[in-house]
C-alpha cells in the first residue's frame, strides 16, 4: 500500500487502522500482572470499529503485536509520565500530534486549567469523539481535524492555541509516516509555536530503524509468523505490513535537531527504557527507537 503526498484515511483503513492496532495492544495491558497503565477506553474503540465491520488482523499480525507488547506498554507509560511531569512543572497547554486513539485526555490526572489539543485526520477524530461522546474528559479537550502535512499551525491557533504559553508536545508513533522533509517541517513549526519552558516528547526513529538489513529481518519474522499461523495469501494481502505505510528515507536525528535549535535534550534507548520499567526487551523484535525529551530554554 504505497503512500502518496495527499493520501487520507478513515480509522479502519491504511494509517488509521494502525491506531486500532495500538488500541488493541493497550487493551491487553489490563491482563498484565503488573500493569504499567490503565486504559479502559481502548477496548471500546475496538468494539466500535468492529461494529463498523473492522476485524482483528490475521493471526500472524496479532502475534506480532503480542510480541512487541512490552515495548508498546513501555512507550505508553513513557508518554504518560512525560505529561505528568509537564503538568507538575505548571504547563497547562498540551498538543498531541497524530493523536489517533490516544485516550490520555480522559484517563490522566490533568490540572484543572489544562487544555489538550489533538491533531489528526478529520475522520479519525470524528470516530473518537463519537465513541467517547458520553465521557467527560479530565482536561478541556479541543480536537483539531487536519492533516499534519497541511497548515496545521493556523488551524491550531484558530482553535484557541496560545503560542505565548509554554506547551507540552508529543509525537508518538508518528515520524515514519511523514517523509523526511515533512519531519523537518514538523519540528520547525513546533519550534516556532513553542514559548520558553515548552517541552516535547518524541519517539525517534533513527538510521538504525530504517537499516535495510533490519527491515529485511523484520519482514522475515513476519513471514515466519504468517507461516506458523497458517495465514493464507489472501489474508496476508488484506493486512499489509505496517512498514508499507512508512516513508523509508534518511532523516535528521531528532535529538540533534532539537539541540541545534537551543532545546535541552535527554534521550533513552528503547531497550534501556523497557528494562527501567521491568519489561525485558526481546532481541530482533524490540524496535530500534529512542525516546527523546526536550525543554526549550
Amino acid at each position: 500500500m504505497a503512500r502518496t503526498d495527499d493520501d487520507s484515511w478513515d480509522i479502519t483503513e491504511g494509517v488509521g487502522a494502525t491506531a486500532l492496532g495500538v488500541a488493541w495492544a493497550r487493551s491487553q495491558e489490563a491482563s498484565s500482572e503488573c500493569a504499567l497503565f490503565t486504559d479502559t477506553y481502548a477496548q471500546r474503540f475496538i468494539d466500535a470499529a468492529m461494529d463498523r465491520g473492522w476485524q482483528l488482523p490475521p493471526a500472524h499480525m496479532v502475534e506480532r503485536i503480542r510480541a512487541i507488547a512490552n515495548y508498546a506498554a513501555s512507550r505508553t507509560k513513557w508518554f504518560d509520565d512525560f505529561f505528568l511531569a509537564a503538568t507538575a512543572h505548571g504547563i497547562a497547554q498540551a498538543v498531541i500530534l497524530a493523536a489517533g486513539l490516544d485516550a490520555r485526555v480522559w484517563r490522566l490526572p490533568w490540572a484543572d486549567d489544562s487544555v489538550v489539543y489533538e491533531i489528526d485526520q478529520p475522520m479519525v477524530l470524528a470516530f473518537k469523539t463519537e465513541v467517547l461522546a458520553d465521557d467527560r474528559p479530565a482536561a478541556r479537550y479541543v480536537p483539531v481535524p487536519i492533516d499534519l502535512r497541511q497548515d496545521w499551525p493556523k488551524a491550531l491557533c484558530d482553535a484557541g492555541f496560545d503560542p505565548e504559553e509554554p506547551t507540552a508536545w508529543i509525537a508518538e508513533g508518528l515520524l515514519p509516516y511523514l517523509p523526511a522533509e515533512g519531519q523537518d517541517l514538523l519540528f520547525e513549526r513546533i519550534h516556532d509555536l513553542s514559548a520558553p519552558g515548552s517541552r516535547i516528547g518524541v519517539e525517534s526513529f533513527g538510521a538504525g530503524f530504517f537499516d535495510p538489513e533490519y527491515l529485511a529481518s523484520r519482514r522475515e519474522q513476519l513471514r515466519q509468523m504468517r507461516e506458523a499461523a497458517g495465514t493464507s495469501d489472501t489474508e496476508a494481502s488484506e493486512a499489509p505490513d505496517v512498514a508499507d505505510l512508512w516513508f523509508i528515507e534518511e532523516r535528521t536525528d531528532v535529538a540533534d535537531w532539537l539541540m541545534d535549535h537551543g532545546w535541552r535534550v535527554s534521550s533513552e534507548q528503547a531497550d534501556a527504557l523497557m528494562l527501567r520499567y521491568r519489561r525485558p526487551p526481546t532481541a530482533d523484535i524490540t524496535p530500534r527507537t529512542t525516546f527523546v525529551e526536550g525543554v526549550r530554554g
